[in-house]
């Protein structure tokens, strides 16, 4: 009981938080461009800044091996997960437009406007270092694979043309993952960055940015989008299904056989990439659908849904990783 009550306690925070930037859009304290000018700086300076201070101040070049590890049986999940995806779609002949996007509802999460702020918020900046291995997975999956699903899927492509897919390498290696690489070349050289005293102090001001800042903008994108808009029809309920439930079970799955073939997992890293499994569904998704001529009021819904949704998910699932 005392677990779920912390549970609940830590994502009452996220929600209020949420809610504000939800009430302030509202009332029109935020104008038109303010969530696109947070989310910019979210993703090319506050990030980065945290996930470089993050890395030099929590991992060691002897540890380096172990998180390797971590990030391929992440992207056996992963891949499993798609494997799964596709054969709903056949099963459940998703109509074209919405089979990439179904997909990518199943497989790929929000992990920076909801993950992150969410992992902090329950486990402390200690969990950073473990959400980088699910942040890279699923930013390779999303940007490598993701992407070129969706815009196959155009209605108004004419198939009997091939196409040829280019992978935007600014997507999949964004600056969050550049801050990432950056503080592993400072840790490999010991360069002894952080022990400046204002750089430190800079970075990790402008790191701490990152989650009151995602979640207001999240309420923002909830109040442009919404919430008398969500609709629950079949593909929708399936693929809210298939990311909070079907998503984190195959997590679990594999962890478990890794486990059992002597990979040690810490019970931190465990909880946070089963929590990062079921985070929401990515809010690019309507514009990656509008990019390719997809079913976009059916990417918004299944894109809104699950972020409102999110909010009974978390003391749930935070209750049942105990037992895990």
């Amino acid at each position: 009981m005392a677990v779920l009550w912390s549970s609940i306690q830590s994502v009452l925070v996220v929600v209020l938080i949420m809610i504000l930037g939800y009430v302030l859009r509202r009332r029109g304290w935020f104008d038109d461009k303010f969530g696109s000018t947070i989310s910019r700086f979210i993703k090319n300076i506050a990030l980065p800044a945290s996930i470089f201070v993050s890395v030099l101040q929590r991992l060691t070049r002897g540890q380096l091996v172990s998180f390797a590890g971590y990030l391929l049986w992440t992207f056996i999940a992963v891949i499993i997960g798609y494997l799964i995806a596709f054969l709903l779609v056949r099963v459940m002949k998703i109509r074209p437009g919405r089979k990439g996007i179904f997909i990518n509802a199943i497989v790929n999460a929000n992990t920076i406007f909801i993950g992150l702020p969410l992992n902090i918020a329950l486990f402390g900046n200690k969990s950073l270092t473990f959400f980088l291995v699910y942040y890279i997975v699923n930013t390779v999956s999303t940007w490598a694979f993701g992407v070129f699903l969706i815009s196959n899927d155009d209605p108004t492509k004419d198939k009997s043309q091939k196409t040829h897919h280019k992978i935007d390498w600014k997507q999949v290696i964004p600056m969050p993952l550049v801050g990432f690489l950056v503080a592993l070349v400072f840790l490999l050289l010991n360069i002894p960055i952080m022990k400046v005293t204002f750089i430190a102090s800079t970075l990790t001001y402008v790191g701490d940015l990152v989650t009151p800042l995602s979640l207001i903008y999240i309420g923002i994108v909830l109040a442009d989008a919404g919430l008398k808009s969500i609709r629950f029809d079949r593909d929708t309920v399936v693929a809210l299904l298939g990311r909070f439930v079907l998503s984190p079970v195959v997590m679990v799955l594999v962890l478990l056989f890794a486990q059992r073939t002597g990979m040690t997992f810490a019970p931190l890293l465990t909880k946070t990439l089963i929590v990062q499994s079921a985070t929401p569904m990515l809010a690019v998704l309507p514009i990656l659908a509008n990019e390719a001529h997809g079913d976009v009021k059916y990417a918004t819904n299944v894109v809104t849904t699950s972020t409102v949704l999110f909010v009974f998910v978390v003391p749930i699932l935070m209750s049942l990783i105990q037992f895990i």
